[in-house]
């Protein structure tokens, strides 16, 4: 239910509480930093790429979403440095005002050409697409249907709806039959959004979408897909998760970040014109926040172009990825069911995740902790990523140090 305006009348027995106190009573970092084991937080110093430097450590970056290793590329870099030079540091101002140039207007008719769609608007960041789309579609009395695990920005984008009124209703991980229960649920006169990451980001596992897309039709239900770790993976050309199944018509809104495989900052979303013009005059996350700033905006008009270019680099992408999978199997780890660019290594001990991370840290290899309450308790896991750029000596060295600690551990 939505908030309510409430007089508050004087506390006369009890104490006062003071919202602080949990921040106070907040110890776990801490008690995880005084381990020598916390993996939060670590500056890098500089990036290559596949290569990252620790206070003059050299490690293999195992745990990046740069997939197609286009944030160093020279092309890139020199596009952001030309926007500057033209067009500042900020646009100063929302898309909806005076924050627009005509480097907007241009990124977002090549991404509704790329993604083989009438119209596209952008965000400044990927979180914040999710909270145009969700709550501005989805209004009292209609219904968000969304997937257990589902990025948290669609979770906080979905209970911005149920603030506005709207209801949700959740199934079971990527199980159809249980989205079906779930649908059929729901009154057949009521508006209906079905929310789905693409490729799920913990585990690297995509969404049965032909099922979903049938459920769809069935329900009279409406699709967003979000993309953002399906881009440049799969589908035609790196296109995403619809391509891949030849359902990109189906489908009927696609959003994705740039900060992944686009190697910048910001989101998009892109569907038919008319959707697309009500969430641009209406979605709040868009009309009072800054636009994307020129510089990172240039930078996917160049990734953009990489990508249509070279549709060679997301066969090596892949190519890379199934060499680490196929080695950790190959040595007994179980690995969490995935054919994109991430493989996630299911440790199921909270502790263990820990130490296990800071071996591979210690030995120059930088890959992601998930622990509670991230993930599930049994589900803790170390989840690496990888990129087209890698060469075979860096995935060697994840592998060959992954089966080192992992017999160290107990882990195989």
């Amino acid at each position: 239910m939505p908030g309510k305006n409430v007089e508050v009348k004087p506390q006369t027995v009890e104490k006062t509480k003071d919202i602080f106190k949990k921040c106070v009573d907040f110890t776990l970092a801490d008690e995880v930093k005084a381990l020598g084991v916390y993996p939060f937080f670590r500056p890098i110093d500089d990036s290559e790429g596949p290569v990252v430097s620790f206070e003059g450590r050299k490690l293999v970056m195992a745990g990046s979403n740069n997939y197609l290793g286009l944030t160093n590329d020279p092309n890139v870099k020199q596009a952001s440095i030309d926007a500057i030079k033209k067009y500042g540091t900020s646009c100063s101002g929302s898309r909806y005002m005076t924050g627009t140039v005509r480097l907007h207007i241009e990124l977002e008719e090549q991404l509704a050409d790329f993604f083989e769609k009438e119209c596209c608007l952008l965000f400044s960041t990927g979180y914040q697409t999710g909270q145009g789309i969700i709550p501005t579609l989805v209004q009292r009395g209609e219904y968000v249907v969304a997937d257990r695990d589902n990025h948290a920005s669609l979770v906080a984008a979905s209970i911005m709806a149920i603030g506005g009124g709207a209801n949700q209703v959740r199934y079971r991980h990527n199980d159809m039959a249980d989205l079906e229960r779930v649908l059929q649920n729901i009154p057949e006169s009521a508006g209906k959004l079905i929310v789905s990451d693409g490729v799920f980001s913990v585990s690297g596992e995509i969404v049965d979408l032909p099922a979903l897309v049938a459920l769809a039709k069935k329900y009279n239900a409406r699709i967003v897909i979000d993309d953002a770790h399906a881009v440049g993976v799969i589908g035609k050309g790196g296109r995403g998760t619809p391509s891949e199944f030849g359902l990109v018509n189906e489908v009927d809104l696609i959003m994705g970040t740039f900060s992944k495989t686009f190697g910048s900052l910001g989101g998009y979303v892109v569907g038919e014109r008319s959707v697309i013009n009500y969430i641009k005059h209406t979605a709040s996350s868009l009309i009072f926040s800054a636009s994307p700033t020129p510089a990172s905006v240039a930078a996917v008009l160049a990734t953009l172009k990489i990508i249509r270019e070279q549709p060679q680099l997301t066969e090596r992408l892949i190519a890379n990825t199934d060499y680490v999978r196929q080695g950790l199997l190959k040595a007994g780890f179980t690995l969490m069911p995935s054919r994109t660019a991430i493989v996630t290594v299911l440790i199921a001990d909270q502790m263990k995740t820990l130490y296990f991370w800071k071996k591979l840290f210690d030995a120059g290899v930088y890959v992601n902790a998930f622990i509670r309450p991230g993930v599930m308790p049994g589900h803790e896991a170390l989840r690496t990523s990888f990129m087209a750029t890698h060469e075979k000596e860096h995935l060697d060295k994840v592998i060959t140090e992954f089966c080192s600690i992992g017999r160290e551990l107990g882990v195989i």
